[in-house]
């Protein structure tokens, strides 16, 4: 299946998003893709220990925290913390690693690969559903 095919499948077929790493300030990218992302329907996860809470949602200190099942875990982290998430959203038995644009780790992509989750990296997931929704 080509990419383009196999990334507008994970948007449709996945309907809650746990954004880790997001941001309460509206200038950061993490924030303008999780409101886009509630803004379309998903159901969106705010995960991040600053955070009480975002757009009316609860926040997470951590994906562990999260209670009930997660689609898609969205990544907004250094390259550095994305390991541990990846470990976590294998525990979690996600169906989708989505790591942004500079939240890049070959290493833990192969791992969640291994795992059986779809992996999709370096690409903005807000671009992406764009593209197929304009």
């Amino acid at each position: 299946m080509a990419e383009n095919d196999r990334i507008g499948s994970i948007l449709t077929e996945n309907r809650t998003i746990a954004v880790v790493g997001v941001s309460d300030n509206p200038e950061r990218q993490s924030y303008g893709v999780a409101r886009y992302l509630k803004d379309a329907g998903y159901a969106v996860i705010p995960v991040n220990p600053k955070l009480k809470e975002l757009f009316g949602e609860k926040s997470f200190p951590d994906l562990r925290s999260v209670p009930g099942p997660v689609d898609i875990v969205d990544i907004f982290r250094n390259p550095d913390a994305v390991p541990e998430i990846v470990e976590q959203a294998i525990e979690k038995k996600v169906k989708v690693v989505w790591m942004q644009p500079g939240a890049e780790h070959p290493g833990a992509a192969e791992r969640a690969k291994a795992a059986g989750i779809q992996v999709v990296s370096g690409q903005c997931m807000k671009r992406e559903h764009m593209k197929r929704n304009p």
